[in-house]
């Protein structure tokens, strides 16, 4: 072989080395941005990640008949808090109690006012916050409804409380997105699905009075009671949700929400129904109220009623999911904030 071929042949290896060594340095780089996009998302991105496909395929289900109506105690109801335990062991989100235990008992002694009372259960959900965990903000919703009627016809409760049942869980998937990213919250989430609300608030009394963490450790209650319709009286101007109780106990907390909405969501925060002397008496009717009477600030997020309330027509088919998604976005905006902020949230209205 002489010397020009051996150069050839010198200037071809170097050339395929130099090939070589470009695509692998571009592999690792299109790899680290890969990886940097992932863990670079921002509050904003995962609040886009509650979508109203993901709402309405999980209302199709929860609300649905095999549910039947979810009355607290019954088989419908056992069916839904299943539905509820399995989605969060599908996440990795734990529960607070043990593992794989999602279940705070509710006994059927605890039904007092009830005619038939039957065993019933919490649904409770964790996130443990990373700089703060023993500070607690409860997200709640009540996972039962009023069941079916002397006639067989089903009550699906798709917006009463459907709606803000899976709003909860698509809330949680998206903190639990974030702790994935190493972005999770500072504080500590707890998720609550609450029984027997619709029969007298008694699965949120049961947990504030056999609170699974310390009430004064609870900063605050984020309470979601129908959020996927349009009430009568807003039919002109649908971009709205009532707020109910967010100035009572704390002007901290009213502020905050006020702000996040302006920045992130810009709803109409309706506060109608917030007034002392609404005949309705919104205030004194859902889960917030037994963390109100202890002193733990509360939003009540809240649609209005409309002609399906307490009727088997409260179906799926007749729910605004865009209009729900956004909803639950402000919700997950205001917990993030909340959650996140350098200082805790107090009832500085006491």
């Amino acid at each position: 072989m002489n010397l020009y071929n051996l150069i050839n042949i010198m200037k071809k290896l170097l050339i395929v080395a130099i090939a070589v060594l470009t695509v692998s340095c571009n592999s690792a780089q299109n790899s680290t941005t890969s990886n940097t996009i992932s863990t670079e998302m921002t509050r904003v991105d995962y609040a886009n990640t509650i979508s109203a496909e993901d709402l309405k395929t999980h209302l199709y289900i929860y609300a649905g008949d095999a549910m039947e109506g979810r009355m607290t105690g019954t088989k419908g109801q056992k069916l839904a808090a299943e539905y509820l335990r399995n989605f969060y062991q599908d996440q990795g989100i734990d529960s607070p109690i043990e593992k794989n235990n999602y279940y705070q008992n509710v006994p059927a002694s605890y039904f007092s006012r009830s005619s038939d009372p039957k065993n019933s259960e919490n649904v409770v959900a964790f996130i443990k916050g990373s700089e703060k965990p023993e500070e607690i903000i409860v997200l709640s919703a009540h996972l039962d409804h009023v069941g079916t009627d002397k006639d067989g016809n089903i009550f699906n409760g798709a917006d009463d409380d459907g709606s803000g049942t899976v709003a909860m869980l698509e809330i949680a998937e998206a903190f639990q997105k974030a702790v994935k990213n190493g972005n999770g919250p500072k504080r500590s989430i707890l998720f609550l699905h609450v029984t027997g609300e619709e029969i007298g608030l008694y699965g949120s009394r049961y947990y504030t009075e056999n609170p699974i963490f310390p009430l004064e450790n609870t900063i605050c209650n984020l309470n979601t009671d129908m959020i996927g319709r349009i009430a009568p009286e807003k039919a002109d101007n649908p971009n709205y949700i009532y707020l109910i109780g967010s100035d009572k106990l704390s002007q901290e907390l009213h502020d905050v929400s006020e702000e996040v909405n302006k920045t992130y969501v810009n709803l109409e925060l309706d506060y109608t129904f917030n007034d002392e002397n609404d005949p309705n008496r919104f205030y004194y009717r859902s889960d917030h109220y037994n963390f109100a009477k202890n002193n733990i600030p509360v939003i009540f997020y809240f649609n209005g009623v409309h002609e399906d309330y307490h009727k088997s027509t409260d179906t799926p088919d007749k729910i605004e999911y865009e209009l729900m998604a956004k909803r639950a976005q402000l919700i997950f905006q205001t917990a993030w904030e909340i959650a996140n902020r350098e200082r805790r949230i107090i009832a500085d209205k006491l």
